[in-house]
């Protein structure tokens, strides 16, 4: 990792927050007021059936708002025609006056349930991430055109996962790579085999997207965090890495942990010699977060 962007002006840091269901209008505009008064810069919302839709929850968020994007994270390609989904992008971009972030999936294993209640079919792994990639390329070709409606502002993509064949897909049409979870082994014993295992993840990235590596913005989920004066939050980490201990969680890269100085120290290290800089989190680990912002802000 010696030639990364260490020799370019740094990214900025963004921090993103996952709102979840609430039931009032208020109480969405509320908790994304809070989210920007905390210093977060995107407030995100999940696509799934049971959940608040989230098209009309983002507008009511950035209603309230003044300065914080909005954005999903992410859509399930799968629910969506290309075209359709077009116009709802497009109308997202000119009803936030530009401050939308299109985060799009290509749907995961645990939504197959989903599916069934939407009487739409269930394709494999593979196809699902090919469907990602074909709607992406449609999207691409209509705004390419005269779209109605019109898209004002540049519309920023983000694509998040995990295994190599939608990296690559993120790689070659997302401005933002989420990785929503870096690949360790089994016996993974320290914090630096976990950023080893961060920095190959990286040089994966930089390998799919050749030329076009030096523009994107990388982004990791933070899976856990513990910070002193906040309730430790490993759930997610438990969720995706059943074969780990509770010792070995701390050593990922995606679980954040010590005082919040020490987690703006290691956030800085990741985008230094790494360049990851986008960092998102669930809303009940919005307040220790929020702590390391300070800190490097």
């Amino acid at each position: 990792m010696d030639d990364n962007r260490n020799d370019l002006t740094p990214r900025p840091f963004r921090f993103a927050v996952g709102i979840t269901a609430t039931s009032t209008r208020s109480e969405w505009q509320d908790r994304a007021r809070k989210a920007e008064d905390l210093g977060f810069d995107v407030v995100q919302v999940a696509d799934h059936l049971g959940m608040v839709s989230p098209f009309p929850a983002l507008i009511t968020m950035a209603e309230a708002t003044s300065r914080v994007r909005v954005g999903t994270m992410v859509l399930n390609s799968g629910f969506y025609r290309p075209a359709l989904l077009a116009r709802d992008v497009a109308s997202m971009g000119l009803l936030t006056d530009g401050r939308f972030d299109f985060g799009i999936g290509a749907g995961p294993d645990f939504a197959k349930p989903e599916f069934e209640v939407a009487g739409l079919p269930f394709p494999g792994g593979r196809q699902r991430i090919e469907n990602l990639a074909q709607t992406l390329t449609e999207i691409r070709k209509l705004f390419a055109g005269d779209h109605q409606p019109p898209v004002p502002h540049p519309i920023p993509v983000l694509v998040a996962g995990a295994g190599d064949r939608l990296i690559r897909v993120a790689a070659e049409y997302a401005d933002t790579v989420a990785i929503a979870g870096v690949p360790v082994a089994a016996d993974i014993d320290s914090d630096a085999t976990g950023v080893d295992a961060l920095a190959r993840r990286v040089e994966f990235v930089r390998a799919a997207a050749g030329a076009r590596f030096p523009d994107l913005e990388l982004g990791l989920t933070v899976q856990g965090i513990e910070i002193p004066g906040h309730e430790s939050d490993l759930h997610m980490v438990r969720m995706f890495n059943p074969a780990l201990t509770e010792e070995q969680y701390r050593y990922l890269p995606g679980v954040l942990h010590g005082t919040a100085r020490d987690v703006a120290d290691t956030l800085r290290r990741y985008r230094d010699e790494y360049s990851v800089t986008h960092y998102s989190v669930s809303e009940s680990r919005m307040a220790a977060l929020a702590d390391v912002i300070a800190e490097l802000r």
